[in-house]
């Protein structure tokens, strides 16, 4: 597969969405809440028979012993772990007044846990948290059952523990193997630990096993990446998600104890990503998009292979389009046209609960527009292609008037070789491939009307 040069790389490195939606989370807004939100579930649980979907569920755990400094997810950073049993009460509370709405006992085939830390709670309370799931909706046979791993705070006996609740899909925060790097960001884990727990996973039989990693950190250079790509291509994760790191101090106070002058230049940046995703198609990854690489018989290669994949908040995933409930402290959902997000505090999140309110503090209805945009931007998130009559057949609009402007900017792009355009369509290059996140801007109506794209990281 042929991939970009450093100097296009560079060129197409701008700030911008990671498009786990559109419109994007920053459009949401405070007149879209708990009232908006229970209407959306009513209609839902209205919908016939036989367009009735699976359901999504999220659920966010944000509690964590120690902060990692390059950390931008919402957290609470506690040793107090009798904290957990009484957010377990308040977060089966809010199942409850989910399916009050929604109807109990619906299928659901797509479970994930994100935090913080999930395995912050102790196996009684993840058992206790799972048996509160299985109370209120069906967990469907060979459900997607995902949970996030900090492998500081697990062994194999854990892991164990983890398949035995239900569990088949792990994903283990590695970031960097380097010992020099791992105490900048305050992370230490040895990479024997996470060999053994990797072992040990293999062993139980979990159905797939992805490894997180972060280029950009502070203290990493490209020899020390390379180690660290060596040493996880002998790892062998069914899935590696390689993400940038984005150092924005003034939005997430961890990163300010992040010595800026200790972050990689640019240019080394730029090598660092070029350096991995040589290693892992050396290694017989197939690249997915984005950030993302599987071995080609994980389904989320097959899916894209088979033109299946999608994009939901948690990123690419194997999952038809369906309706995601998230459960948690800011934790976003996704019922029909409509976008939700909980209160982002655990004070609010809790108070609004001891209303008998469901927690939604913010989301948006979509409109026409938006439903169209988002069509054609996960279509080139998640296929690399655009197909103009499926596209005007599903909103009836004429595509070459509609997006008149939108396809006179695709012009550098097309010049630059990241995309092809002819009578049928839109197609993205296997140079193009990789900075996916670029094409699909030009179709962000809200982005390309205001120009403000501070508050997202860089593409790379």
């Amino acid at each position: 597969m042929s991939r970009l040069s450093p100097d296009l790389l560079r060129q197409f490195d701008v700030a911008g969405p990671r498009y786990t939606s559109y419109p994007t989370a920053d459009r949401f807004v405070e007149a879209f809440g708990a009232a908006e939100y229970g209407q959306a579930l009513d209609e839902c649980a209205l919908r016939p028979a036989a367009q009735a979907q699976p359901l999504s569920l999220y659920v966010h755990i944000p509690f964590c012993e120690s902060v990692c400094y390059y950390c931008a997810c919402n957290k609470i950073v506690t040793k107090q772990h009798g904290r957990a049993a009484t957010y377990l009460r308040y977060l089966e509370r809010e199942m409850a007044f989910n399916t009050e709405r929604l109807g109990r006992g619906r299928t659901v085939t797509q479970l994930h846990l994100g935090g913080g830390t999930p395995t912050f709670l102790s196996d009684d309370e993840l058992a206790q948290l799972m048996a509160a799931i299985r109370r209120h909706f069906a967990l469907a046979a060979g459900a997607e059952c995902s949970i996030e791993v900090d492998p500081r705070t697990v062994t194999s006996a854990r892991l164990q523990v983890l398949a035995d609740l239900g569990f088949n899909r792990l994903s283990f925060g590695v970031q960097d193997f380097d010992p020099e790097v791992q105490k900048a960001v305050h992370r230490i884990q040895p990479a024997s630990d996470v060999f053994a727990l990797m072992r040990a996973a293999r062993e139980i039989g979990f159905d797939s096993i992805n490894a997180d990693l972060i280029y950009g950190l502070p203290r990493q250079t490209e020899a020390s990446f390379a180690r660290t790509l060596r040493q996880v291509a002998e790892l062998r994760p069914d899935r590696i998600a390689l993400y940038g790191y984005a150092h924005l101090p003034e939005r997430f106070k961890p990163q300010r104890r992040i010595v800026a002058a200790d972050l990689p230049a640019a240019a080394d940046k730029v090598a660092m990503l070029t350096s991995a995703i040589d290693a892992f198609l050396e290694a017989g990854y197939d690249y997915i998009g984005m950030d993302h690489f599987a071995l080609p018989g994980d389904a989320l290669a097959v899916a894209k292979r088979e033109g299946r994949l999608q994009r939901n908040f948690q990123g690419y995933s194997t999952q038809a389009d369906c309706d995601l409930i998230g459960l948690g402290v800011s934790a976003i959902g996704r019922i029909g046209a409509t976008y939700s997000q909980n209160a982002k505090t655990i004070e609010a999140w809790c108070d609004l609960l001891d209303q008998s309110r469901l927690p939604v503090e913010r989301g948006l209805a979509l409109t026409r527009d938006d439903l169209a945009r988002r069509a054609v931007i996960m279509a080139i998130m998640c296929k690399g292609e655009v197909l103009f009559e499926a596209v005007e057949a599903s909103w009836l609009l004429d595509f070459g008037k509609y997006f008149a402007a939108e396809m006179r900017q695709l012009e550098p792009l097309r010049q630059a070789g990241l995309v092809e355009v002819d009578e049928r369509g839109i197609r993205t290059t296997a140079s193009g491939w990789f900075v996916v996140r670029a094409i699909a801007m030009v179709f962000d109506r809200y982005l390309q009307a205001n120009r403000t794209r501070a508050q997202f990281s860089k593409i790379l």
